[in-house]
């Protein structure tokens, strides 16, 4: 089947046309900067050229349809579209095809992730009207934590706030680490029980996965939580909140911004938020760059730590996302610091493990299989569309 997988954000559309038996790609791109005037429409076929366009794009629905019209210029075929959604609230533990009761769940929790379900349901609601005889599928970021046990993911705050307002665990990347999981099974075999899973980028979080269920994972409520990412700060004493509102005058808004926007890489560097610039400037001796990457190291470390622990133990983990796949510094610091645990890696294969390779980077003698496993989170989602549609 030929899928058009669709990742709408506040001012994006990515998109990706690929067949689930052959992962053939046809075409894939980005239209950038929507809403805003000097859109960019950048998109590649096949193995062809990367090509940039500057297309106005007033909003979502124009997006889909310059999409659409690049597939028919080429001839392509389209069986279905997958959306990713980034928050599937308490609605859904498996991906769903879209009727109209799914849309609406998927607005009723889109105060969850304001900045990409609004987006994407809109994107959905074109893809219906237009192509009524086409299915659409939501697969939910959220759907592949929602096996977490009780004590992982509730909040200790009053049963009525949490039932009243849904507040509980809902983490993120879950279409990333159920590849991760997957894809790890299928090359280590009955090896494999117990997976921390590492997705480091920009947006960061762990996940302990115990054949095949989450047991844990970094992201909370919202994918501020965990980890130090590039512009968020994550997990913090939460009373910070309070004090920078009642002491500092900030108001919620603003402590909104500077907590997801102005924080992490980018806050302790002072200067960015890509790691590249900060491994160019740590190894230049700027104290700033260093202190970042020794923060990002010590909270993956130590989130990591309460991760192996919620599995009782750890045979396998697992490093994919931007800086996982291709910051072999980061992964070597990260290991090292589990050597108490007989985590072993060979630095050599580590360092080769880059720019979309695939591979265990662990030694012989290691007690953990240590790999790098880059994600395709739109194969998992062309695959459950496959699934559902039929």
């Amino acid at each position: 089947m030929n899928v058009l997988v669709l990742n709408a954000g506040s001012s994006s559309l990515k998109f990706q046309l690929m067949n689930t038996k052959t992962r053939e790609v046809f075409t894939k791109g980005n239209c950038e900067r929507i809403g805003l005037t000097d859109g960019i429409f950048g998109h590649v076929e096949g193995d062809g050229e990367k090509v940039k366009e500057i297309v106005d794009f007033p909003d979502h629905g124009t997006a889909i349809r310059k999409v659409i019209e690049l597939i028919n210029e080429h001839g392509f075929e389209m069986g279905a579209f997958g959306h990713r959604i980034v928050q599937g609230g308490w609605h859904f533990e498996d991906s769903a095809l879209v009727d109209d009761e799914v849309l609406a769940k998927i607005y009723e929790v889109a105060p969850l992730a304001p900045l990409h379900n609004y987006a994407e349901a809109g994107v959905i609601e074109h893809c219906r009207e237009t192509y009524p005889e086409l299915p659409n599928v939501a697969v939910f970021d959220t759907s592949f934590h929602m096996g977490m046990p009780p004590a992982a993911y509730t909040y200790a705050l009053p049963t009525e706030v949490r039932e009243k307002l849904h507040i509980r665990k809902y983490g993120a990347h879950g279409t990333s680490h159920r590849y991760e999981w997957q894809t790890a099974k299928e090359l280590l075999g009955e090896t494999c029980h117990r997976v921390l899973s590492c997705h480091l980028g920009n947006g960061s979080s762990l996940c302990a996965i115990e054949d095949g269920v989450v047991r844990d994972t970094t992201m909370g409520l919202t994918p501020l939580d965990g980890l130090m990412m590039g512009t968020r700060c994550g997990s913090i004493d939460p009373a910070t909140v309070c004090y920078l509102q009642r002491e500092g005058g900030y108001t919620c808004d603003e402590v909104d911004t500077m907590m997801n926007k102005q924080s992490g890489f980018l806050a302790i560097s002072e200067n960015t938020s890509d790691v590249r610039d900060i491994r160019d400037g740590a190894a230049a001796g700027d104290e700033k760059c260093l202190l970042a990457l020794d923060m990002f190291i010590y909270k993956v470390v130590a989130q990591g730590a309460a991760m192996i622990a919620s599995m009782s133990g750890v045979d396998t983990i697992t490093f994919t996302g931007g800086i996982g796949e291709n910051d072999w510094a980061t992964r070597q610091a990260v290991c090292e610091c589990f050597e108490w645990m007989g985590v072993r890696v060979d630095r050599e294969k580590n360092k080769s493990m880059c720019s979309g390779k695939t591979g265990v980077i662990s030694t012989a003698g290691s007690s953990v299989t240590v790999m790098v496993l880059p994600t395709d989170e739109e194969y998992m989602i062309a695959c459950d569309v496959e699934r559902l549609a039929k």
